[in-house]
This record gives C-alpha cells, sequence and structure tokens, in this order.
C-alpha cells in the first residue's frame, strides 16, 4: 500500500538502456564510430545494472 505510487526503479533504468541503444544506432548510421562505441559502453552498463536488479527482484 505504501509502495503504491512509488517508481520502479526497473522501469526507469530499462527506459534509459533502450534511449541509449537507439542513439548508439543512430551515431552508428550517421559514421560516428567513436560516439558509437561510448554509447554502446554506456548500454553495456546500464545493461549490466539491469541485470542485477532483475536478480535481486526474482520472488523465492
Amino acid at each position: 500500500m505504501f509502495g503504491l505510487f512509488k517508481k520502479d526503479p526497473l522501469i526507469e533504468l530499462r527506459k534509459q538502456y533502450n534511449k541509449t541503444l537507439e542513439a548508439a544506432m543512430l551515431a552508428q548510421r550517421n559514421g560516428n564510430i567513436r560516439g558509437y562505441a561510448e554509447l554502446t559502453e554506456q548500454a553495456e552498463a546500464l545493461g549490466k545494472q539491469l541485470d542485477e536488479l532483475t536478480e535481486t527482484k526474482k520472488p523465492l
């Protein structure tokens, strides 16, 4: 009941992950390989955080 209006950090992290991957794809399409590499690295770090959160959220 008390967590009813709290935002789920997993949803916010997933949105940020998808947005970063999309930005990386657009950078690659525009020929910005360095930007693509940096954005992909950021997306991988977000993916690891996302995996850790999903592991801790699994029900017993």
